[in-house]
């Protein structure tokens, strides 16, 4: 419950100075909006944002997302020029997809044991949902769960974290690439594996645009699909659709709340870039 009071107050903020940056406002003025003291804001700010509320308003402004994203296009097009080889300094280095279609992953169903944990992070509690062959479910929610155990009826679901779940958690304890590739057993169509593969492309700390996506998978018309897509991410933040904003610049949605995808995208600006 504290947890859930916190992150409340938090996302509270977040809007706070999303809407007030140009004002500047004092950590005291943002403190007082979400009725905490300045000490107590500041502590509970940094654990769950993982930055300081003066950091954050540094680095999360309109301006700085259109910064990210001309970055973003410049520096994707020059990892093409090389072969898109080593540009990320993290999800194509430590994530790796083993996806299968949706009715292939429900035969498996019968046979399956599912094993479900939680996890700490700098942006909330995480629900892992994995089989022995990877992580199937990564959510700041536990809907995911729900949705796998009323689809797959007769797979075991059992608590604990195995071997990629542990690696996931150390990597936000650390931050540190895992020695040992991530695993996801996905279960997703052909065109929705590709673009969850293209969004691995993004460098950390960089953000692009709806469109670039689906110029990357050579469908260029096909926008409005690649959000369809994006938006049915079972993987949260180790395959980045917090990374993929609108043409315009701004933000837009995120399923786990635009708040925390700008709290994601402000805690990779200044940790990761």
């Amino acid at each position: 419950m504290e947890n859930k009071h916190h992150f409340d107050a938090i996302a509270k903020a977040i809007h706070f100075i999303k809407n007030h940056h140009l004002q500047q406002p004092s950590l005291e003025e943002i403190a007082n909006h979400i009725n905490l003291s300045k000490f107590h804001f500041q502590k509970v700010f940094k654990k769950w944002v993982g930055i300081s509320p003066k950091d954050y308003l540094q680095f999360i402004t309109l301006e700085k997302a259109k910064e990210s994203l001309r970055k973003g296009q410049s520096t994707l097009e020059a990892s093409y020029d090389v072969g898109l080889s080593g540009n990320s300094r993290l999800h194509d280095l430590f994530v790796k997809i083993e996806s299968c279609t949706p009715g292939e992953f429900k035969k498996r169903g019968d046979n399956m044991t599912i094993s479900v944990s939680e996890i700490d992070t700098p942006f909330g509690n995480i629900t892992i949902a994995e089989t022995d062959r990877g992580i199937c479910n990564l959510s700041f929610d536990y809907l995911g769960v729900e949705n796998i155990k009323a689809e797959y009826t007769n797979a075991i679901f059992v608590n604990g974290l195995l071997k990629n779940g542990k690696l996931v958690q150390q990597y936000f304890e650390n931050w540190e690439i895992p020695k040992t590739p991530i695993s996801l057993d996905l279960a997703g169509t052909p065109f929705q594996v590709q673009v969850w593969k293209a969004l691995l492309q993004i460098p950390s700390s960089n953000l692009l645009a709806y469109q670039n996506i689906a110029n990357i998978i050579n469908k260029p018309k096909a926008v409005r699909a690649v959000g369809t897509a994006i938006g049915k991410n079972p993987i949260t933040y180790l395959i980045p659709c917090h990374r993929v904003i609108k043409n315009d610049g701004n933000t837009g949605g995120y399923r786990w709340n635009s708040e925390r995808k700008i709290a994601i995208n402000g805690y990779e600006a200044v940790k990761l870039s």
